[in-house]
């Protein structure tokens, strides 16, 4: 009997290390197939395979936070405001899943801003006092989470110039908190989880020397 309980022990810790396995060449992957997807259909593509990989992943936050993402960068490949619309109701979507495994988790939040920040820019005209509340209180959020996390900072900063323009000029704080992901960027430990966000740095030094003249 005791023999049987060992085998059986064994047998799933194996299984165990073989779905790690899968998930690890899954996501590893998908990961920067998110990144360099040209069209619309292979994004949707990677994006079906991540939802795959959260469906059978309950307790990983990773594959929400890549698919809500894509989204993101999907909603760029449309003209239509409902297009672009439904994309980013999904990377919404997506980052709460996340959020539902993890629910402290500074780029998911982040994710949500950023959503809410490209849902203000199709109009801002008859969206600026809902979306660009909605936005900030996300990216705010996102820093206050993990004040070390760069793209919370870079995404604020960009809400913060773009806010700023709108309204009639000067930058909002966007050169400080861009200048803090910079910083964030430079100094930035190997990340212990293979699977956390690592990109921003250079969106963030283009949006210096575009916004900030240095």
């Amino acid at each position: 009997m005791k023999r049987s309980i060992l085998v059986l022990f064994s047998v799933a810790i194996a299984f165990g290390t073989i779905a790690n396995g899968q998930f690890e060449k899954a996501m590893g992957a998908s990961i920067p197939a998110i990144f360099s997807s040209q069209s619309a259909e292979d994004l949707q593509e990677v994006i079906n395979r991540l939802s795959r990989i959260g469906e059978s992943e309950k307790t990983r936050w990773e594959p929400y936070y890549y698919t809500s993402y894509g989204y993101i960068k999907m909603s760029g490949f449309y003209k239509s405001q409902e297009d672009k619309d439904k994309y980013l109701e999904l990377a919404i979507s997506e980052a709460e899943k996340g959020l539902a495994v993890d629910g402290g988790n500074s780029e998911l939040v982040s994710l949500k801003g950023y959503a809410y920040m490209m849902q203000l820019t199709i109009d801002p005209g008859t969206r600026g006092m809902t979306y660009s509340g909605l936005a900030f209180e996300q990216l705010n959020k996102a820093v206050a989470l993990n004040p070390q996390n760069p793209r919370a900072h870079y995404l604020l900063g960009r809400m913060q110039h773009g806010t700023a323009q709108f309204m009639g000029g000067g930058d909002g704080g966007a050169c400080k908190s861009l200048a803090t992901a910079k910083n964030l960027f430079e100094n930035a430990a190997s990340p212990k989880n293979p699977f956390a966000p690592s990109w921003g740095e250079e969106t963030t030094n283009s949006a210096i020397a575009d916004l900030c003249g240095n």
